[in-house]
């Protein structure tokens, strides 16, 4: 009896804290609330196998406790018990899985008419690059970077010159527009983690990956990298601020391109050579 009161304490215990924890998620700022409804689903199915296991357990450990001269029977197979049982398992598990597929679905289907930015992630920081004029991201490869490149941007790519370049890791974008969001990593394995969006992706060295979303709110919210990448990992962080499109047009305009950048940095390091 006292391993079935235990197992009785542990199923309500961990109802009593999952719904009276204060750890909640945080509202979410994007177009991927279902997400968040897929982790509710979730919870409601593994919270149901779960209670039903436990209370199966207390039920067995009390009906079935010992008593004297009692004896038990052996039952090596029952088809009729494992065919229900396996019935049940199987319309959980498609229960369980088949929204989450759907939702994957759609978070690598990006719209035709997103912008495409890029991030990348360096030890500890983050960087970022915006289409100027001609809405058209250049080529890049990390084999280009050097002292007047940091971003490896292809210089010879007539696409790059009116490329934005942001390196104070403080991303801009407009409210209510889809955008893809392609990553890059110059060194190690970085993960691209914005929790208020719910969207997140591994940058993989060699590997440009991506993923999208259309930020709802107006609002500011932290970049995490949300892969262990080294000492400086905790650090590693920037900031989104999501802008009605008049103030987003304001930062766009102030930012430099690619040929501004590299000439200013040419220039720089001229002086110092002087």
């Amino acid at each position: 009896m006292f391993a079935a009161v235990m197992i009785l304490l542990v199923v309500s215990g961990s109802f009593v804290f999952h719904f009276m924890s204060p750890w909640r998620a945080t509202p979410v700022a994007s177009n991927w609330g279902s997400i968040d409804e897929t982790m509710a689903l979730t919870f409601i199915i593994t919270g149901a196998g779960f209670l039903a296991v436990g209370l199966f357990l207390v039920y067995c450990l009390w009906r079935f406790r010992h008593k004297p001269g009692s004896k038990a029977d052996y039952e090596p197979e029952n088809a009729r018990l494992e065919l229900i049982l396996t019935f049940i398992t199987t319309l959980a598990v498609v229960i369980l899985l088949a929204p989450g597929l759907l939702v994957w679905g759609q978070f690598v289907t990006p719209p035709e008419n997103a912008t495409q930015i890029e991030a990348v992630g360096v030890q500890w920081s983050w960087s970022f690059r915006l289409p100027g004029a001609d809405y058209q991201l250049g080529t890049s490869d990390v084999r280009m970077i050097d002292a007047t490149n940091s971003l490896g941007v292809n210089p010879s790519d007539p696409r790059s010159a009116d490329d934005l370049i942001v390196t104070d890791g403080e991303l801009h974008l407009p409210v209510n527009k889809a955008v893809k969001v392609l990553l890059r990593s110059v060194d190690v394995l970085h993960d691209f983690y914005i929790p208020q969006v719910r969207a997140k992706m591994d940058l993989v060295p060699g590997i440009v990956s991506y993923l999208w979303f259309t930020p709802t709110n107006i609002g500011e919210y932290e970049i995490l990298c949300a892969a262990y990448c080294g000492n400086g990992h905790p650090q590693m962080r920037g900031k989104l601020i999501v802008d009605s499109d008049e103030d987003y047009e304001k930062w766009l305009h102030a930012q430099q391109t690619f040929e501004q950048t590299r000439k200013a940095q040419q220039k720089t390091i001229k002086v110092g050579v002087n």
